[in-house]
């Protein structure tokens, strides 16, 4: 597990945030092999500038001071662009600058963007790692630059670099959640189950780790007349759609009579549904994913998808925020803050307020 900050230097910190404002916006960065320069440059804008706004009024424009660098595992998955969304609104919120940039599932890219956050000077890093163990190299060049390190939703767990704080979901008790809703899905009648995975993801190891340790119990203390869950297949699904599709199919392949479905998050659920629909399985097999992300919601509300543990990506970029200006104070944090999900039925679907059309009434208990 990665050893945390007890005392890092809080004084450069708490001056930038206290310098203030600038603006919000979400670009490229590149890796820099240059050393740093004598003076913070100011960010280089891309060809196409997808800022929220502008910076507050008295605000400097491109300053690295008041900056938090942001690198998230990819800005492709609704789950994550929406983590970088809120912490660029809420740092907009305490006037400073969130650099949001999207490491692409890229090991390297992320360590580039890192190093790259590191020239540049920022007050804080906040990272989802590509890979929680490889990043760590980075995360000491930022300890050695004196930059605090925070991590969101996936946590870095080598031993030779230090973070402030992980601020995640509680992604094995979601991974319980799970298996709850397949033993529901699945009845008495149990069957065979494939798991899509996304092994390079440590919340994703969690997740599937919660579910078998909720299955083998099932199994172990299993009811009069129910038939026992089979995990017949573990399949790397790569947290996307279209591999959730792939790898779903392989798995209907492989064993024509498989009875549930469990995917690490929406993408890869909803790629899975697109394979039994095509293999005209879907009456036999049952979906639960996990993230709550809207077309998974939307899924679950039309019967495609059983249920989903939802996370809470809007309270994971607030909080993160919040934690960089309390460490900045001088507040000590906890290692690790949770944040518990909760398990969504298509019950829940059907009376979310989210899901239905603007004006119509909720439905009649």
């Amino acid at each position: 597990m990665a050893r945390v900050v007890s005392s890092l230097p809080r004084r450069r910190l708490v001056a930038s945030l206290a310098l203030g404002a600038a603006a919000v916006l979400f670009v490229p960065v590149g890796c820099s092999k240059s050393a740093a320069p004598p003076r913070p440059q100011r960010p280089q804008r891309p060809e196409a500038d997808t800022s929220s706004g502008g910076p507050p009024a008295g605000a400097t424009s491109g300053m690295s001071a008041g900056t938090i660098g942001v690198s998230l595992l990819t800005l492709d998955n609704p789950f994550f662009k929406l983590i970088g969304d809120t912490i660029a609104a809420k740092a907009r919120e305490k006037t400073l600058y969130a650099q949001v940039v999207s490491a692409d599932k890229d090991v390297a890219k992320q360590g580039n963007q890192v190093k790259d956050f590191i020239v540049r000077k920022v007050s804080a890093i906040v990272l989802s790692p590509c890979d929680s163990k490889a990043i760590g190299p980075v995360i000491a060049e930022a300890n050695a630059a004196g930059i605090p390190v925070f991590t969101v939703d996936i946590p870095y767990r080598g031993e030779d670099a230090k973070v402030v704080t992980q601020i995640a979901t509680d992604n094995f008790g979601g991974g319980k959640e799970a298996a709850t809703a397949m033993i529901e899905a699945l009845g008495a009648a149990g069957g065979k189950v494939a798991i899509l995975h996304f092994k390079q993801a440590e919340s994703c190891l969690l997740r599937v780790g919660g579910f078998r340790e909720v299955i083998d119990a099932y199994n172990a203390a299993l009811p009069a007349g129910h038939a026992a869950i089979e995990i017949v297949a573990e399949l790397e699904a790569g947290g996307a759609r279209d591999s959730g599709y792939k790898a779903a199919e392989d798995a209907l392949q492989a064993h024509g009579d498989l009875r549930g479905i469990f995917a690490i998050n929406d993408p890869s659920a909803l790629g899975a549904v697109g394979a039994l629909e095509k293999a005209g399985k879907t009456a036999q097999v049952v979906v639960v994913g996990f993230d709550g992300q809207p077309e998974g919601k939307e899924a679950i509300r039309d019967g495609k998808i059983y249920a989903d543990p939802i996370q809470f990506p809007v309270k994971m970029g607030e909080q993160i925020v919040d934690a960089i200006v309390r460490h900045s104070k001088g507040e000590e944090l906890p290692p690790e803050m949770f944040i518990p999900t909760s398990l969504y039925r298509k019950a829940d679907a059907v009376n979310d307020p989210d899901l239905r059309p603007a004006g119509e009434p909720a439905p009649a208990n």
